[in-house]
């Protein structure tokens, strides 16, 4: 049986002023393996997304994605995934807002399909990308927050994809000098300023 995508709700206000996704990462382990709830790329979204729902004080939607499988290839993408939970949360909310919160391949896969007709904002934390990697995000807010000790997802490759998405879109560039690619140390700056900005694009 083919592997589905899961939302898993962290919190659903009755009457919320916009929703907010957030994207695990996780490289790949050999084809199409299966995303598990407990493997560590997902667990550390958890608490992103606790941030991100402190930052909407009760007025943001938060779920967390999970994806089909790990890592990115040609037949499948998490850009699919988080396109297919924008369609599951237009079914439930209609046209509110969306902001897009992801890290390392979620972080690219949040510049990717950041062009979704909802987006307002978009974070993408330590993202994993190729200088390429190009989407039009015309009248959305984006911030690209990196460790500059990251090891696995360059900051330099990074900080270009970002000077090419500034070119139609809002773009911040912001680095935490500290920072390394899991976000343990100094995990709380990075959830704090992704979760801050996303409620005031979203909700200011």
């Amino acid at each position: 049986m083919e592997a589905v995508p899961k939302l898993v709700a962290v919190r659903e206000p009755d009457a919320p002023d916009a929703v907010v996704l957030v994207l695990h990462g996780g490289a790949s382990r050999g084809d199409q393996v299966v995303v598990s709830p407990t493997q560590l790329s997902v667990v550390r979204m958890i608490p992103t997304a606790h941030a991100v729902v402190r930052a909407g004080r009760g007025r943001l939607a938060v779920y967390r994605l999970l994806n089909r499988y790990r890592g990115w290839d040609t037949d499948h993408t998490p850009v699919s995934d988080a396109d297919w939970a924008m369609e599951r949360v237009a079914e439930r909310y209609g046209d509110l807002p969306v902001g897009l919160v992801g890290h390392s391949l979620g972080g690219r896969a949040a510049l990717l399909a950041g062009d979704g007709p909802r987006v307002r904002s978009v974070v993408a934390l330590n993202p994993w990308v190729y200088p390429t990697d190009t989407a039009d995000l015309s009248g959305r807010r984006v911030l690209v927050l990196h460790g500059l000790r990251d090891r696995v997802a360059s900051p330099a490759r990074a900080e270009a994809v970002a000077r090419n998405l500034a070119r139609t879109a809002d773009v911040a560039f912001e680095t935490i000098p500290d920072g390394k690619h899991a976000m343990l140390r100094h995990g709380r700056e990075f959830d704090r300023r992704a979760a801050e900005f996303t409620a005031e694009v979203l909700l200011g």
